[in-house]
């Protein structure tokens, strides 16, 4: 007998333990490929079907194939996802949809598979968001509700976001999950409005169990959008769905935002993710290769993560242009190649003078120069002025006598003690961390 008329008798057997709705999504694009000694080997088309034939099915699977075969055997997946194109899609049944509130396939949801939690790469400018998307998807509505993720662009807020609804859905896929970005949301609830259907925008948005905002900062000063996200939230947060935000900032430095919504933005857990450190971005490139079987010595990774201290999608570009133009010119990829693509880095200690960065100080703490070097001691002065020793020592390479001179001729006990203090802070401090980064990624534009 062949291996298919064995798995259609082993389908047969399926079916009688479960609806037809679920025979048709989750079986129906089957086929046995081969039968080893003790096992085997069914061919699926997404490794997603994998995932739930593994988690909901398998000891229907195995007794149904010990019984038409005669004696246990185990089963093991391989993926073709050809069979996506040459087979009809399953039909989910209707019923079965409006009771499990959520969508069977999570291609619905708009998230892209690659933004997983395994490929997010960590270390120490995001292992705190990291740890808090592992606590929300172990506990969601439970642990950390909202969470709100900031930091700037392309730091990888988006995939840490994707990576938690891509987990939960991996975890329940009849999660009623929505993904949409603020803009998409105002979109819709326009769109609502104009054509007299918010109890269809409310229902959608309202009714979710899981629901991801990206860029939650553009709704601040849009009055009616923030009216309907309050309502929104507060259905939601009441049944305790999960919720997560991602922002370009803090809650406190979003503009024009109602009172009423910073609070409960304050109210679940806040973490920043910063632009990576080097330890980080050689990582990132180490991830980037391997993902695409591509190789490259260990020296060329450290250049290009010298030269690209910017966010990751810009360290990722770089590594992909130098690949992709290394093939198209039949070039080898070696150090000098990678250095004249390169050029000169974002920022040298020549490019950087004390002109530039007191002015660059002052225009990111938006203060005054009178101020930054003159005698006021307030609190608001503080940091901004230690910063300003610790780039002048560290970047332009001045001594300590000279950097006191210039600030307003303070003595050198002042201007070492401003350095440790920021040196000792940046150990450990994610906020200073965060602002040396800004800082010199500022001055090095």
């Amino acid at each position: 007998m062949d291996n298919q008329k064995n798995w259609d008798k082993i389908l047969d057997q399926i079916k009688q333990s479960i609806s037809s709705a679920n025979f048709r999504t989750w079986f129906s694009q089957t086929s046995l490929e081969e039968i080893q000694k003790d096992k085997l080997i069914v061919s699926v088309p997404s490794a997603f079907i994998k995932s739930q034939l593994i988690g909901r099915y398998e000891s229907l699977i195995l007794a149904s194939v010990e019984k038409v075969l005669g004696k246990s055997f185990s089963v093991e997946y391989t993926i073709d996802s050809s069979k996506l194109s040459k087979k009809p899609v399953p039909e989910i049944d209707e019923d079965i949809f409006h009771i499990s509130q959520g969508p069977i396939n999570p291609q619905a949801t708009l998230l892209n598979p690659k933004y997983t939690l395994d490929s997010f790469v960590v270390g120490l400018t995001n292992n705190l968001a990291y740890a808090a998307a592992q606590a929300v998807v172990a506990n969601p509505g439970v642990s950390y509700n909202p969470l709100f993720v900031y930091g700037p662009s392309g730091v990888g807020k988006t995939h840490l976001m994707q990576g938690i609804g891509n987990a939960l859905l991996a975890k329940n896929p009849y999660l009623k999950l929505i993904f949409a970005s603020s803009e998409r949301f105002m979109v819709d609830l326009v769109d609502s409005i104009q054509t007299k259907r918010t109890g269809d925008f409310r229902q959608k948005y309202r009714s979710c169990d899981i629901l991801l905002i990206d860029d939650i900062q553009f709704i601040a000063g849009k009055d009616s959008t923030q009216e309907e996200f309050f309502h929104t939230f507060n259905e939601l947060h009441s049944k305790n769905a999960q919720i997560v935000l991602t922002s370009d900032r803090p809650p406190a430095e979003m503009q024009k935002l109602e009172s009423r919504l910073l609070s409960r933005f304050q109210g679940g857990l806040m973490v920043d993710i910063q632009l990576p450190d080097f330890d980080t971005r050689m990582a990132i490139l180490k991830a980037k290769l391997q993902e695409k079987g591509e190789s490259l010595d260990e020296e060329i990774l450290k250049l290009i993560a010298e030269t690209v201290e910017s966010n990751t999608r810009e360290l990722e570009g770089k590594l992909i242009q130098i690949l992709q133009i290394s093939k198209l010119s039949g070039q080898q990829t070696d150090l000098e190649f990678v250095k004249r693509f390169l050029g000169k880095p974002m920022m040298s200690h020549a490019q950087l003078d004390q002109k530039k960065v007191l002015n660059g100080i002052i225009q990111y703490f938006n203060t005054k120069m009178s101020d930054l070097i003159g005698p006021r001691r307030q609190k608001e002065l503080v940091l901004p002025r230690q910063i300003a020793m610790y780039l002048l020592y560290e970047e332009c390479k001045l001594p300590m006598e000279k950097i006191g001179q210039i600030l307003g001729g303070r003595d050198h006990t002042t201007v070492l003690h401003g350095i440790e203090k920021i040196k000792e802070s940046a150990s450990r401090d994610r906020e200073v961390q965060r602002l040396l980064i800004e800082v010199k990624q500022q001055l090095s534009s």
